[in-house]
């Protein structure tokens, strides 16, 4: 068993580095807030996630279950179609687009 004064030394490195990687993207905010590479993965990441999430979910089904790679192709369609029609909101779209993808597969 180890010693009391080692289990308190890796405990407060622990906890330096934990509030340390917490702690920095407060201290660099404002920073962040002017730069320019912030604002570029602000406008791409959303598109870039739901990219990633069709192109991910597409691959699986084909795989996996092909009769479902008809619902899967209409559910990523009208989730690209609830991102642009819907202001461009993640969650919505990937929400509706689920639902869809849920509401086709039962109704085939």
């Amino acid at each position: 068993m180890p010693e009391t004064g080692y289990i308190a030394a890796v405990c407060a490195t622990v906890f330096v580095i934990t509030l340390s990687l917490r702690a920095i993207p407060f201290a660099l905010l404002n920073w962040l807030r002017d730069s320019p590479l912030v604002k570029v993965l602000a406008l791409w990441m959303p598109v870039g996630i739901l990219g990633i999430l069709a192109a991910t979910t597409l691959q699986r089904t084909i795989h996996a279950e092909p009769t479902h790679a008809a619902a899967a192709v209409v559910a990523v369609a009208v989730t690209g179609a609830a991102h642009l029609l819907g202001g461009h909101r993640t969650l919505l779209s990937v929400g509706i687009g689920t639902g869809a993808y849920v509401l086709l597969l039962h109704a085939l």
